[in-house]
């Protein structure tokens, strides 16, 4: 009978398959290059069929090592949740978190952040910033902050907020192309167009009515800031969320059109892979997440309300009466 597999061979071989390289691989695990080639070499061995395609240039899983692979990140999660399960004695929070957020987090979210890593130092915190949905069931994250109107099979979803999605374009555009009435007049205007898990361009938006509709873009990009600017400057029509755009509709800069025709509800949510036990660190970033989001709302209302209060929600109740002819 074969000896069992290692831990260490496993964890070569799937830093490997994330790293996409050898070197890569064996400087993230701060070991030589040959010594993962030879946990890579006895791993196949022991198993007896090849996980990797190997050429100067790259490294392709085959098919077995794709299934392989799915299973050796799930064993090694089970390895670090049964250490973590032993090390919380003391309520100490240890090990390594792995978070992946949007980019263009809002400063008190950093300072969170940063406040975390503070209250817990024996804690290795690792953030990603990405707009891509990164895979969190095989890609080694252990929670993710997403803003979307679809969540993945497969993943808890803790909603932290919900936020309304609605088009918006600025007063000069309008007045120069035209106000649209219905969906159908939009194949006469410029659409700015976000991307699809922040990944591919985005070809369709969402109807009040929970259908979706085709449409065609002028102008693309997976920066929300960004085609939030691009509406602004009278560049076209965006669908974006209203937290953003609240402030250039208070101040005129955008206006709301189709309210009653495009839309959709945006959630909020942190999600993490469904287990049967949730590390500590999880559990504690995911509190610290929740108190954030409850100290920033609570600020926002407040300096909304002091600043000119009922003027936002005056303005969005006033376009929203339009209905659409036709």
């Amino acid at each position: 009978m074969n000896d069992p597999i290692e831990t260490a061979e496993l964890v070569a071989f799937t830093k490997t398959v994330d790293a996409t390289s050898l070197s890569r691989a064996a400087a993230e695990l701060g070991v030589p290059r040959a010594t993962v080639s030879r946990r890579l070499a006895r791993l196949e061995e022991r198993l007896g069929v090849r996980l990797l395609r190997r050429t100067t240039r790259s490294l392709v899983l085959t098919e077995v090592g794709e299934a392989f692979y799915q299973q050796a990140c799930m064993a090694l999660q089970a390895v670090r949740s049964a250490e973590q399960s032993v090390r919380t004695a003391d309520d100490v929070v240890r090990g390594d978190l792995r978070v992946s957020v949007p980019p263009m987090m809002n400063p008190s979210f950093r300072a969170m952040l940063s406040d975390f890593a503070a209250h817990h130092p024996a804690l290795h915190v690792h953030v990603h910033t990405s707009s891509q949905h990164v895979d969190m069931l095989h890609g080694g994250y252990d929670v993710a902050l997403r803003a979307s109107s679809e969540m993945q099979p497969g993943l808890i979803a803790r909603t932290l907020f919900r936020d309304p999605m609605i088009a918006v374009a600025a007063p000069a555009y309008l007045a120069d192309r035209g106000t649209p009435q219905t969906q159908r007049d939009l194949r006469d205007h410029r659409c700015l167009l976000g991307f699809t898990r922040g990944e591919l361009p985005q070809f369709h938006w969402p109807l009040v009515s929970g259908s979706k509709f085709q449409v065609e873009g002028a102008f693309f990009s997976n920066d929300i800031a960004l085609l939030c600017d691009a509406a602004v400057r009278g560049l076209g029509i965006a669908l974006l969320p209203e937290s953003l755009v609240a402030p250039h509709l208070e101040r005129d800069a955008l206006a709301q059109v189709l309210a009653d025709v495009v839309g959709a509800e945006m959630q909020i949510a942190l999600v993490y892979p469904e287990r049967a036990f949730l590390p500590p660190q999880v559990r504690a970033f995911i509190d610290a997440v929740v108190a954030w989001v409850s100290r920033d709302r609570a600020a926002a209302q407040q300096t909304s309300a002091s600043a000119r209060p009922g003027v936002v929600g005056a303005a969005k109740r006033t376009v929203r009466r339009r209905k659409p002819s036709g």
